[in-house]
């Protein structure tokens, strides 16, 4: 018996890195995927290279009716929701003196507002199926980063806002917890390295953050995200678990 036989999940930002992984592997465990990216296009290029139980949800996620018709779709395409993985976001790596209020808006609005708002119009559907809900922080939500303060503050915000819900759904119970990944090795940091003045040198000191001197593979990650969304964490809720390879333990 696969761990998600007959359940149903969706799962925003999902067409590629760790959202794709996380989207895998669910269908992995034979669940029902709604598969969200921005574009139909993202939607397109993913569906076409998979043979699964996949549905396309294209829209960006952040403002509460974008939201709510992602949400809406995914529900009506998979005859309501399980499990639902707030994982779209945006990285922008900007010193805090250059951070422009519209630089300010998007990483709040995409990184906070997608996970709030997804969460909201998710609500009465788990509520029905009893299930849970898995955001992507971030360990720049746990630990400073000063390299990317916006980012930080909007992951911090989904780390504080995951033990609220937890704390507020318990006795439903829909539980609610987040995993907090250090660097992953995407296509998303590798176009970073690419736009830096040393690739080479932005990978490796990439890399260098975490104990372990390697960064996290987005099925490290996915393997996080479906364990927390499973039966074997049926008591667990409320919790930002680090896939960081011990960035949040500290350095010796």
């Amino acid at each position: 018996m696969k761990r998600f036989e007959d359940k149903r999940v969706l799962v925003t930002g999902g067409t590629r890195g760790v959202g794709a992984a996380i989207a895998d592997a669910f269908a992995a465990e034979g669940a029902a995927v709604a598969v969200n990216g921005r574009s139909q296009q993202s939607v397109d290029r993913f569906l076409a290279t998979r043979w699964g139980d996949f549905h396309g949800i294209p829209g960006a996620v952040g403002p509460r009716d974008a939201c709510r018709a992602v949400v809406d779709a995914a529900v009506a395409a998979l005859g309501g929701l399980d499990v639902l993985v707030a994982n779209a976001g945006v990285f922008d790596e900007l010193p805090f003196e250059q951070v422009t209020q519209e630089d300010f808006d998007r990483s709040m609005t995409v990184n906070l507002g997608g996970v709030f708002f997804c969460a909201q119009a998710a609500l009465p559907a788990l509520e029905e199926s009893k299930g849970s809900i898995v955001a992507t922080a971030s360990d720049a939500g746990l630990i400073s980063y000063a390299g990317a303060p916006a980012y930080s503050a909007a992951k911090g915000g989904v780390v504080s806002l995951v033990r609220s819900l937890a704390i507020g759904f318990a006795e439903v119970p829909v539980r609610v917890n987040c995993v907090c990944p250090g660097n992953v090795d995407t296509d998303m940091i590798r176009e970073a390295g690419e736009a830096s003045d040393d690739p080479a040198a932005y990978r490796a000191a990439a890399a260098s953050r975490a104990p372990m001197r390697r960064m996290a593979t987005p099925e490290e990650v996915a393997a996080a995200v479906l364990y927390l969304a499973s039966d074997a964490a049926g008591f667990t809720t409320g919790v930002a678990l680090p896939v960081d390879g011990g960035g949040v333990a500290g350095f010796d």
